[in-house]
């Protein structure tokens, strides 16, 4: 029997190659002779570069770039063996991807190490850059990154741009890019209300300018947080792409769920936002295109219902009936456990159907 574990990251506490071994842990504990594939994934933010990196031949490049508060870090980004493509993250410049990021006013950060990143990229001759723009700390509508490709030069773009991202969204309004992550970020009511004060302004600065037209700004032009969409379209062969399909068809997803019995899936925690393009919803389309059922197990579940009419065969909580505080149930070794143990009790249930 074919099983395929295909999780995102549970952001701040397990990769998403963890995850998948947790679960793959708790399916031979109880189906010892199941064929398990692990297919880590990411749909666009922290996690692009590690998905990657694990699919196909590449080349590490490493640099300094300005940070969110133009502190100097270290980031990375991966070149395909040819020299010809980049795949890199917008988190990237924030410093150490997988660590913790401490709280930091996102009325003053600013996206420049990534444009930076781009830029460097284009120097070294890429013809084509695919930018994950998930799990940023800044809210500048990309400014500080138009700032950077400016000053090297590097606008208009000598290659083509891909970005990857995940959920759909406007860039400015009470459903835009400040309202809805800002918060995330650390900013206050008032301090939102800044930012899409800023976020308009941006927009009709760039329209004015004729880099950036006003349905860029709202759906349905481009299913992708607007916050960086803007200057990164100022160049014509900027395509917005959903991440999670970058990445599936990397993977050569649809060929992996071939044969399959199930598909477990999962993140950190599943919402409505789950259902706007993140990991688990790209998996259940290619799934139910495939036939395949498919188990959705995230740390947090938020309107399951919701999620049991897009069609998942199942939704759980990885942390249902523990009482522990939540700072205990993010730390890894918890998370890990769970995980394995939720996985190895749900798959009694096809042991015995085996059986």
């Amino acid at each position: 029997m074919k099983i395929v574990v295909a999780f995102d990251s549970f952001k701040g506490c397990l990769s998403a190659e963890e995850a998948c071994r947790a679960a793959s842990e708790g399916i031979h504990a109880v189906v010892p002779a199941a064929r398990v594939v692990e297919v880590p994934l990411s749909d666009g933010g922290e996690g692009l570069v590690a998905c990657v990196r694990r699919m196909i031949p590449v080349v590490d490049v490493t640099l300094t770039v300005h940070g969110p508060l133009m502190e100097r870090v270290a980031c990375g980004y991966v070149l395909s063996s040819d020299g010809k493509c980049a795949y890199m993250e917008m988190a990237a410049a924030r410093g150490r991807p997988w660590a913790p990021v401490a709280p930091r006013p996102p009325t003053r950060t600013t996206s420049l190490g990534g444009g930076e990143m781009i830029a460097a990229a284009m120097n070294r001759g890429c013809e084509r850059i695919v930018m994950g723009i998930g799990g940023s700390a800044t809210c500048d509508a990309g400014e500080g990154m138009l700032e950077a490709l400016r000053a090297h030069g590097c606008l208009p773009a000598k290659c083509s741009m891909v970005v990857a991202c995940d959920v759909i969204n406007p860039l400015y309004g009470e459903q835009g890019a400040a309202y809805v992550f800002a918060p995330q970020k650390g900013a206050t009511p008032e301090q939102v209300r800044l930012l899409d004060e800023r976020l308009r302004a941006f927009a009709s600065a760039t329209e004015r300018a004729g880099i950036a037209t006003s349905d860029i700004a709202s759906p349905p032009a481009a299913a992708a947080p607007r916050r960086y969409a803007k200057p990164q379209q100022a160049n014509k062969q900027a395509e917005l792409r959903s991440g999670i399909d970058i990445v599936l068809d990397i993977a050569r997803f649809n060929q992996q769920v071939e044969e399959a019995k199930l598909v477990l899936t999962g993140e950190g925690k599943s919402d409505v936002q789950t259902l706007m393009g993140k990991v688990p919803y790209g998996v259940l389309q290619r799934c139910r295109r495939a036939g395949v059922a498919v188990w959705l197990l995230s740390g947090a579940i938020d309107d399951a219902d919701s999620l049991l009419d897009a069609r998942y065969d199942c939704v759980q909580s990885i942390n249902e009936g523990d009482d522990r505080p939540l700072r205990q149930l993010l730390r890894p070794e918890v998370a890990r456990e769970n995980l394995r143990r939720t996985v190895e009790r749900l798959c009694a249930s096809i042991r015995d159907v085996e059986a």
